[in-house]
C-alpha cells in the first residue's frame, strides 16, 4: 500500500532531521525534480544537492511550518531560524506520486539573523 502525502512529508521531516542526504533523497522518485529560482535539479543527486544546500544554509535551525494538502500537492510555507542566519518567506511546494515525493518547488530569502537570545 502506498502512502499518503501527509506519511511520505512527516517521514521527511524526520528524515531531515538526520541531515543524512541519502535516507532524505530515499522519499524522492528517480525521476524527481527539484525546483529552485536558481536551477532545476533532477533525479536523487539533484535532490541530495538542493536539500544540502538548504541544510547548510540553516544548519540546526528551528523550524515552523504551515502545510497546506490538497490531494497530492502540499503548500508549504515556512520560516527558519539558526544562531546566525533567518528565513521569513519560506515557502515549498511538494507533488506527490506513488507515495514518493515527484517534484519539489524551493524558495527562501537567507538574512542574518537581526534578534539574538541570550
Amino acid at each position: 500500500m502506498s502512502r499518503t502525502p501527509q506519511e511520505v512529508f512527516a517521514d521527511h521531516g524526520k528524515r531531515l532531521g538526520t541531515g543524512d542526504l541519502g535516507p532524505i533523497s530515499a522519499n524522492y522518485t528517480e525521476d524527481a525534480v527539484f525546483v529552485t529560482p536558481e536551477r532545476t535539479l533532477t533525479g536523487h543527486q539533484g535532490v541530495r544537492e538542493g536539500i544540502g544546500r538548504l541544510l547548510a544554509d540553516l544548519p540546526d535551525a528551528e523550524w515552523q511550518l504551515t502545510p497546506r494538502f490538497a490531494g497530492d500537492v502540499l503548500f508549504l510555507q515556512w520560516t527558519a531560524t539558526t544562531a546566525t542566519h533567518e528565513v521569513t518567506d519560506g515557502v515549498d511546494t511538494f507533488v506527490f506520486r506513488d507515495g514518493l515525493i515527484s517534484a519539489q518547488t524551493v524558495r527562501y530569502t537567507l538574512s542574518t539573523r537581526t534578534t539574538r537570545t541570550i
